[in-house]
């Protein structure tokens, strides 16, 4: 394994921002870490790269003990934190000699791996870093992460607050380094990014929710699931669904609400209330689970087991 989390625990004062979180990651696996902002997955990669120690646990990578042998674990991981972190008055060409030099190799020995990034941002490489637009940042800082050859590659949402064709570039430059036999873990809020991973982590309030790989995660959904579309907006209808008998979970999802049911039986009776409501641009239709339909189902059952527990307390 290249990875592997043994029930890490890390609290700030009256914060516990990680909760016995426990997986692996498979050499050469392009891994993602889901969750939303404040989930824990940056407390987390501050762990991998050795600038965080977990109150509790074990991290180790291919076979180091992150705690114990960090000198040893900073020689074989690229880390790019989720803030841009490059000297900012020093220029493209500039920052990436210096972490070449760091890391006592040079940019043409390992050239090969960063070329295709490189040439990218090569236009602008007398430019300050500071002056790049966010995509040729990110580009910048992916590929002074790449510079020594890495083993593995810790990337801490790398495609936040960037235009979607920079994003769709960056992931594609993802799977040619995973080519190289290189283990990417990234982290991302965003679920599209998600079916891009060979496996992923759902997190949430520091827990993990599920680990699979995303088609997996998918199909084991909740199977009763339902879309509700109308030609007038559907956020009126949000709490007049979730106070129907038959509904189990109801939530927003783009101009949509995704609605799963307590069994297939209630699907007549949902409808008859519907037809209640004299809008004829109500659609009702079943609908096939998606990856973020998953992710907030297994929300939406964590706070019913936090509710039960507060009650019987």
């Amino acid at each position: 394994m290249s990875l592997i989390l043994d029930h890490i625990d890390k609290s700030f004062e009256s914060v516990q921002a990680l909760k016995q979180v426990n997986f692996e990651v498979k050499e050469g696996e392009l891994f993602g870490l889901i969750g939303p902002d404040g989930a824990g997955k940056s407390t987390l990669f501050r762990i991998m790269a050795s600038l965080l120690i977990p109150d509790s646990g074990r991290c180790s990578m291919l076979g180091y003990d992150v705690d114990k042998e960090y000198r040893q674990v900073r020689q074989i991981i690229g880390y790019m934190p989720g803030r841009f972190s490059l000297y900012m008055d020093l220029s493209v060409e500039e920052n990436l000699a210096f972490y070449a030099r760091v890391f006592g190799t040079t940019i043409q020995e390992n050239y090969d791996l960063i070329k295709d990034i490189y040439e990218q941002i090569a236009p602008f490489k007398k430019r300050l870093a500071g002056r790049l637009s966010g995509g040729m940042k990110q580009k910048l800082a992916l590929s002074c992460a790449l510079i020594h050859r890495p083993r593995i590659l810790i990337l801490d949402e790398p495609t936040t607050g960037v235009d979607a064709v920079s994003r769709r570039e960056f992931w594609d430059m993802l799977k040619k380094i995973q080519r190289e036999g290189i283990t990417t873990v990234v982290s991302t809020p965003y679920m599209d990014e998600a079916e891009l991973c060979d496996r992923v982590a759902l997190i949430q309030k520091g827990s993990l929710l599920a680990v699979a790989d995303p088609s997996a995660l998918a199909e084991g959904g909740e199977k009763l699931l339902y879309s509700l579309r109308s030609g007038k907006g559907v956020y009126a209808y949000l709490d007049q669904i979730r106070q129907l008998e038959g509904c189990r979970y109801a939530w927003l999802f783009g101009d949509e609400l995704h609605v799963t049911l307590r069994s297939a039986a209630d699907d007549a009776g949902v409808k008859k209330v519907l037809d209640s409501w004299q809008d004829d641009s109500l659609k009702w239709e079943s609908i096939v689970p998606s990856i973020e339909d998953r992710f907030m189902g297994l929300l939406q059952e964590e706070s019913d087991a936090d509710s039960e527990m507060e009650e019987g307390e």
